[in-house]
């Protein structure tokens, strides 16, 4: 019982390695964390504008729609802060 017990403990401890690996990039790296928000922030566009068309549009062009419309508010308020706020940039 105990080499179980120790390869469980040596692969728990390498999970939580890793765990913190990519924590750590996930902190230094930004980007990725952005296009996860905006994608599940999709889940909730799409379905809103698919709703809004009156199903004239399919499921995927609806969540094309969407994210053609965040990242165009997206693009509007970072060329915004780039405008007023040039310093930062």
């Amino acid at each position: 019982m105990k080499p179980i017990q120790s390869r469980r403990a040596f692969a728990a401890s390498q999970v939580l390695e890793e765990i913190t690996e990519i924590w750590c990039q996930w902190r230094r790296q930004k980007l990725p964390l952005y296009l996860f928000l905006a994608m599940c922030f999709n889940l909730v566009v799409a379905p809103l504008v698919y709703a809004a068309t009156g199903e004239q549009l399919s499921r995927s062009q609806s969540w094309g729609l969407g994210l053609l419309g965040l990242v165009t508010l997206g693009l509007s308020i970072y060329l915004f802060f780039v405008m007023f706020v040039p310093e930062k940039f």
